[in-house]
């Protein structure tokens, strides 16, 4: 009879060969988790007492006119510069500090903050027309904080308690004669903004 040889089989492990092109993937998901996980930290401090040194400006300027219309032009107009000076300065403390600021946390904090602010300013056209001027600087302290909180929530935690210091004196300001607006434009968007920028700033940056 013929010998019957064995053969030796070898076996053979198929390895999952991952294409550059998911890899890439995978570190971009993980970049975005990142992002998205972190505070937004470029609030910016000094940004905050130049829109604090403003709204002083705007309340001197504001006393001296002689009809409640020139009185609301004022502070509206402050309030445009406020915010142009705010973005701006947030922009460049961002990319002075590499952070994005239109996606993860910054992102977030935008899409948070904008709303109360487009909020507050449908009701400022509402109470000038039913001429209820005397809400608008407790509306304008109470939706400006509203919004300082929303936006904070993705930021660093002194940012939400300046909101809540601002929701505050709206609620004060409600109650109040309405010959104190201009004291409390005063005390909230000039005072407010100048002692929580400086602390922003020492703490954070910039």
């Amino acid at each position: 009879m013929p010998r019957t040889r064995r053969c030796r089989t070898t076996r053979v492990t198929a390895r999952r060969v991952e294409s550059p092109g998911s890899a890439l993937e995978d570190l971009r998901f993980i970049r975005q988790t990142l992002q998205d996980s972190t505070s937004f930290t470029a609030v910016p401090g000094w940004g905050a007492v130049g829109m604090g040194a403003s709204a002083l400006l705007a309340a001197l300027i504001a006393a001296r006119q002689p009809t409640y219309n020139r009185w609301l032009l004022t502070w509206l107009v402050a309030a445009v510069v406020a915010l142009l000076l705010g973005l701006w300065t947030m922009e460049r403390k961002a990319r002075r500090a590499r952070v994005p600021l239109f996606s993860g946390a910054g992102r977030k904090f935008l899409l948070s903050f904008l709303p109360p602010l487009l909020v507050g300013a449908l009701l400022t056209a509402i109470l000038y027309r039913a001429g209820a001027w005397g809400d608008l600087p407790g509306m304008w302290l109470l939706l400006y904080g509203t919004a300082v909180v929303s936006g904070g929530a993705f930021s660093v935690p002194i940012v939400p308690v300046m909101g809540s210091c601002f929701m505050l004196a709206g609620a004060v300001a409600f109650l109040a004669p309405a010959a104190w607006a201009n004291g409390f434009m005063v005390a909230g968007f000039g005072g407010l903004h100048v002692l929580f920028g400086i602390l922003i700033a020492r703490k954070h940056g910039g």
